[in-house]
């Protein structure tokens, strides 16, 4: 279903064309008031109670995050990053000297730093994918695994231009060589669809402040089962203990975590605002639905592929790629300068490797297009 233009539910100027949600989206005016409202209540913390405020929020953010990815909460954790949850997945993956992790050429820093660390500490190999003229990233992905496999850490498209990793393909092979599978769903998560049971990986983390629509500060972390019963956190809050709720008895120390992926929680993950945040974006998300959004996003993307070929522009065809992100490339010309120029005139989106990425959400219209492609 297309989704009729909702720019009216977020204050965006009318002479600013924000297409760049890849970088972070714009506050819906809910999100807004809602975070207003919750700093307002910090001025007054004898007004807090124990599960209305420090826990019951976080459970209700649990189980909406839960409800987009098709997961159950008892898998959820509350984390302030991808660098967090990625640390947390290498502090649970235990590799051989002869093992592999594979990575995509060009990956966001987050998914690439903690796995170097795990090299060092283990003796591991990274191998980074890069993909040949006419190749797809999922077909370059599975070409490199294979039995020295140990880790496949990639995201559910590529960031700098939107094409597409098929996470369900790639879940198979890494169970044939029973290999780990973590996934960075920070470019996709609440604008494409993904269902979790389909894709069954080990860690999946994202940001929540991108296609998500919430605060900085405050992600999202899915843990299979069996990492939920005796899984290592990266720190020791008493917030993730049994009986933490008690705040009379906190000195009497116990060992037992909380069930379920509660034991990574950050510390402080009610973070009193944030959370308040999170609920009114992802209710609304959940209120659009994630298929909605993408098949009405992907008929922006559409036109602007169309555009861009026009002036003789490369993109990602419509099938190697998600229809919430597409990337531009200008052959033999020198794109160094060319945001400073879009900021001028007002046009928001981002440079990302040799790629000027493109990501427009339900609050853009064919009028930035139209502004965009008058300014190239």
């Amino acid at each position: 279903m297309i989704i009729p233009n909702q720019k009216h539910l977020f204050t965006i100027p009318g002479d600013v064309s924000y297409m760049n949600c890849a970088y972070m989206s714009p506050l819906l005016k809910k999100v807004n008031e809602a975070g207003i409202a919750a700093i307002n209540k910090r001025n007054g913390p004898w007004q807090y109670k124990i599960m209305e405020d420090w826990f019951g929020p976080g459970e209700e953010l649990r189980q909406l995050f839960a409800n987009i990815i098709g997961a159950g909460k008892e898998n959820i954790a509350l984390i302030p990053s991808v660098s967090y949850g990625i640390a947390v997945a290498a502090n649970n993956i235990t590799l051989t000297p002869q093992q592999k992790i594979i990575l995509l050429d060009q990956q966001y820093p987050s998914d690439v730093y903690a796995w170097r660390e795990l090299c060092n500490r283990t003796g591991a190999e990274i191998i980074t994918v890069k993909n040949k003229a006419g190749e797809n990233w999922t077909d370059a992905i599975l070409s490199k695994i294979d039995s020295n496999t140990g880790l496949v850490s990639v995201p559910n498209c590529h960031w700098t231009d939107g094409s597409f990793i098929d996470l369900e393909k790639i879940s198979a092979a890494t169970k044939t060589v029973h290999a780990k599978l973590v996934v960075d769903a920070s470019q996709s998560l609440g604008a494409f669809p993904l269902n979790i049971k389909k894709i069954d990986p080990d860690f999946l983390i994202t940001v929540g402040y991108k296609w998500l629509m919430g605060p900085y500060g405050l992600g999202y972390l899915y843990a299979a089962d069996q990492y939920c019963e005796t899984g290592k956190p990266i720190e020791f809050s008493w917030l993730n203990k049994m009986g933490s709720e008690d705040f009379s008895g906190l000195v009497e120390y116990v060992d037992e975590y909380k069930p379920g992926a509660r034991r990574f929680d950050v510390g402080e993950f009610p973070s009193f605002t944030n959370v308040q945040m999170a609920i009114a974006a992802l209710t609304q998300i959940l209120d659009w639905g994630v298929e909605n959004i993408q098949e009405t996003i992907a008929v922006l993307t559409g036109e602007i592929e169309n555009k861009a070929k026009a002036m003789g522009f490369e993109t990602p065809e419509k099938t190697s790629r998600t229809g919430h992100i597409i990337g531009i490339r200008f052959p033999g010309k020198n794109v160094a300068d060319l945001n400073k120029k879009l900021i001028e005139n007002k046009i928001s989106i981002s440079i990302r490797g040799n790629s000027m990425r493109v990501a427009p959400h339900l609050y853009n219209g064919r009028e930035d297009i139209e502004k965009l492609f008058s300014f190239l």
